[in-house]
């Protein structure tokens, strides 16, 4: 259980440090996530049980990842910088709402643990659920919330360069900055 809680937490660090704030948005903003998910589902992943409560379970939990990380996405704009290249923004909400869903995936393992364990152990037994599926679906939960908001940001960045030559970004972000320098000049 306490690998759980050091992947949350790690997984919680990795993506406020990396996430807040404005950031270039560069290919490894992209692959390193995927690096993450990758070496976390090879790590934590590889025996899920398969009961089909247990399939149940993660395929709920894993849905609630995916909920949360276009919630994470939409919280997270992509926009031009002054020179024309795309960054990303990302403050207060976007934190709130990673810190709720892994502070509450922590609470849940906790409490499921210590306050709650023989209501959790009897509702298991009951729906055919296997202890280790929790794990399981917890972790198919962050890291199906980190794939979405890495879907979503990529998806809004296409959006913004498709079709427009990036000279032609930079050429107009270029103007916008002259004449808003010109501007503030004026008065």
């Amino acid at each position: 259980m306490t690998a759980i809680y050091l992947l949350s937490l790690g997984i919680l660090a990795f993506v406020l440090k990396t996430g807040l704030g404005t950031r270039e948005l560069d290919r490894r903003r992209f692959t390193l996530p995927l690096a993450v998910v990758a070496v976390v589902g090879a790590l934590y992943l590889r025996s899920i049980p398969t009961s089909a409560g247990d399939i149940k379970l993660i395929t709920v939990i894993g849905a609630a990842g995916v909920l949360l990380g276009l919630a994470a996405g939409a919280l997270m704009k992509v926009r031009p910088a002054e020179d024309g290249s795309l960054v990303t923004v990302a403050g207060t909400a976007y934190a709130a709402i990673w810190i709720a869903a892994i502070g509450s995936r922590l609470l849940f393992a906790y409490g499921a643990s210590h306050w709650f364990a023989p209501e959790i152990a009897s509702f298991s037994r009951s729906v055919g659920i296997d202890s280790a599926a929790y794990t399981a679906a917890f972790v198919v939960m962050a890291l199906a919330m980190v794939l979405t908001r890495v879907a979503v940001t990529a998806f809004r960045a296409a959006r913004m360069t498709t079709g427009i030559p990036q000279h032609e970004h930079r050429a107009a972000a270029s103007l916008h900055h002259r004449h808003t320098h010109l501007h503030s000049h004026a008065h």
